[in-house]
């Protein structure tokens, strides 16, 4: 298994704030290839860790690379990509775990995670059943997510409300447009999933 670190691309790492502050360890789940690998990387403000593996002819079986936009894929997460993130004002410090995109590592999801207080599910708008399989995980184990429409280049653009129609979303869950490769627009993804995580966790202590 390739575990590597990487910085991220403009800023030196940023150490964890002085005083008081709260930890939180968010998701960012998906299907193959929807850009979580990318997503960790653009927002970390430390060095990232990720573990990737070549892609063998022993996962035909399990994965599908049929779609055209997986047809050059080589490498998969196998383990998570990891990063870390203080948001403005020092007082919230998100850890990010990317998860694997296949239900072969369910074992493996299901430790990542634990203890974490929402997850960010990214979706491609040419496959969006690919993301059917990963929320509903989510939403058996009681996860409040936040979505984030990927912008690929290619990729056709529809009214988020069309979106939400169809990936039957309930009208708290927000439904946002990404693009994975930007870090201002992952934080304005990771704000609307972190405040309505941090709501949703304050109704079910009340």
């Amino acid at each position: 298994m390739d575990s590597t670190l990487s910085l991220p691309p403009s800023s030196p790492p940023v150490y964890l704030p002085e005083g008081e502050h709260r930890r939180i360890k968010i998701l960012v789940a998906g299907p193959l290839g929807i850009g979580k690998t990318t997503v960790v990387k653009s927002l970390s403000q430390i060095p990232t860790l990720h573990t990737d593996e070549v892609m063998t002819n022993a996962a035909v079986a399990t994965d599908d690379l049929s779609h055209d936009v997986l047809r050059d894929k080589t490498t998969t997460t196998v383990a998570i990509d990891f990063g870390r993130l203080t948001l403005p004002g020092d007082k919230i410090v998100l850890y990010l775990y990317g998860t694997p995109g296949q239900r072969r590592f369910l074992p493996l999801w299901e430790g990542i995670a634990y203890g974490a207080l929402g997850a960010l599910v990214l979706v491609d708008t040419r496959r969006l059943k690919d993301s059917w399989e990963v929320m509903e995980l989510i939403e058996e184990r009681g996860l409040p997510y936040a979505v984030a429409v990927n912008v690929f280049p290619d990729s056709p653009k529809y009214d988020l409300a069309l979106i939400r129609s169809k990936l039957d979303l309930a009208p708290e869950t927000p439904l946002v447009t990404c693009d994975a490769r930007e870090k201002n627009s992952g934080l304005h993804a990771l704000a609307q999933l972190t405040a309505h995580s941090i709501f949703v966790a304050g109704v079910k202590a009340s």
